[in-house]
């Protein structure tokens, strides 16, 4: 504040000084003073916060990041918070929220009160709404400071309460279908088409198409049945399954015991850097590029998929000469949970950026076509997609990104303490060029065996 003032004080100084010239005829001509630019100037100064709270946890994705790929970042269907609400592309899967809000109404009354009257139970309806209402209400300020930059409480209204209350009963009860816990109606559109399904996986996994946490966790208690066992963790968790892998580990909800769960992307994120830190990896700052699959191949390295599943894709290890990587699912929806994922991670205040790293990790790794090739082939990465497209995929994946700490330094040290060992990429080569195929094994036994012989039969005649 004191340095505002000194500077306030001379420019005061300054116009002081440029007045008295003009007033005495001297450099009337070229001086030109603008007294308003220097009261805004004050105001903002003194306006200035370069601060940001804690609480922002859901951003506009940033420019520079967005233009790489803008659909890996824009809602299909189903706008799911306030930054897309109300796009003309997004309007009609509106009333499958409705829908949704009054089946989830009707139900509740119908659990609660089986032998009421249909009057009284309309009322009762009417009642739970509100109360519903009221809840949302009660942390409406609380969950708009959640959106980076946004007062959506103040500028929106109501119409803020009415969009958190319809869409978040309708991703929980979207949970809840999926995990056969509420049975869908036969006109069902999200089970019935097969694309709703795809949009949604994709449309739910967006950073700036997401809805706090809170909210969720509040409307989901309830509206909770007595009969429902399981926590909404694991519902959400049970409908991104098959995100990451083919092959999911079982659901451990005791990690996030202690977790502040921010949102839907926040979980998924969750999900696989909790056990990667649980195996006590080592966190330096010194990035060290690493070879690609060819190279590293080409070094003698063999590559195995991590057998039985690990809890996390982001869990590569090597050791003695094998470098073991859980396997992947490439799909439609690979590329966006991995943009998303990298744009939360650059945005969120102290966030570890160990998405990152993971995705630098295999920009490097997979440099062709040829090591994606390698990759599927050992059943590592389980590609629905073209080699071409997934190469492409992930050589541009890192683009534009920023980490100050590298989470894989530790495993490239020993992979390049490896490859600078001779032995074993004389080795590779041997077995590379000499026993790759059944005639050039043949020939190497032959080789040996007359190799054998005259030794044998120079040794008979000494």
């Amino acid at each position: 504040m004191q340095e505002f003032q000194k500077l306030v004080l001379g420019l005061k100084k300054t116009v002081q000084g440029w007045k008295m010239e003009a007033q005495s005829g001297r450099s009337n001509e070229n001086v030109v003073i603008n007294v308003g630019s220097l009261c805004s100037l004050k105001v903002e100064l003194s306006d200035a916060c370069l601060s940001m709270p804690l609480s922002y946890c859901i951003f506009k994705t940033p420019t520079i990041q967005f233009r790489h790929k803008e659909t890996s970042f824009l809602p299909n269907c189903f706008s799911i918070e306030p930054m897309h609400h109300g796009k003309q592309n997004l309007l009609a899967t509106e009333k499958i929220k409705v829908k949704y809000l009054k089946a989830l109404r009707v139900r509740v009354i119908g659990s609660r009160y089986e032998t009421m009257s249909e009057q009284s139970k309309e009322i009762e309806e009417q009642n739970v709404l509100s109360d519903w209402i009221d809840s949302v209400e009660m942390i409406k300020e609380e969950a708009s400071s959640c959106y980076a930059g946004r007062d959506f409480a103040a500028e929106l209204g109501d119409e803020f309460v009415k969009t958190m209350l319809l869409d978040g009963v309708f991703v929980i009860e979207l949970f809840r279908k999926d995990a056969e816990v509420v049975k869908p109606e036969p006109d069902d559109p999200i089970f019935s088409m097969s694309s709703m399904l795809q949009y949604l996986h994709h449309d739910l996994i967006l950073l700036e198409n997401q809805i706090p946490w809170l909210v969720l966790d509040l409307l989901y208690e309830k509206t909770r049945l007595p009969c429902e066992t399981k926590s909404l963790i694991e519902l959400a968790l049970m409908f991104f399954a098959n995100t990451f892998t083919s092959h999911p580990p079982p659901i451990n909800t005791s990690r996030f015991k202690h977790e502040d769960i921010k949102h839907i992307l926040d979980l998924l994120r969750s999900s696989l850097v909790l056990p990667f830190q649980e195996s006590e990896k080592k966190n330096e700052s010194s990035w060290q590029p690493i070879r690609s699959i060819t190279m590293l191949k080409d070094a003698g390295v063999k590559f195995m998929k991590a057998v039985p599943e690990l809890d996390s894709v982001l869990d590569i290890r090597f050791r003695d000469g094998c470098l073991t990587i859980p396997s992947l699912l490439i799909q439609e929806t690979t590329e966006t949970i991995f943009r998303n994922l990298i744009a939360y991670e650059q945005c969120l205040p102290k966030c570890q950026p160990i998405f990152t790293c993971y995705a630098k990790l295999l920009d490097n790794l997979i440099d062709t076509t040829n090591n994606m090739e390698i990759l599927c082939k050992r059943e590592i990465f389980d590609n629905w997609l073209s080699p071409d497209d997934a190469t492409q995929f992930f050589n541009n994946l890192y683009n534009d990104t920023f980490v100050k700490e590298f989470y894989y330094s530790e495993l490239c040290n020993k992979l390049d303490c490896h490859c600078k060992r001779m032995w074993p990429r004389w080795r590779a080569y041997y077995v590379q060029n000499y026993f790759s195929k059944p005639w050039a094994i043949a020939a190497q036994i032959y080789a040996v065996v007359m190799l054998v012989l005259t030794v044998w039969q120079t040794y008979i005649k000494n």
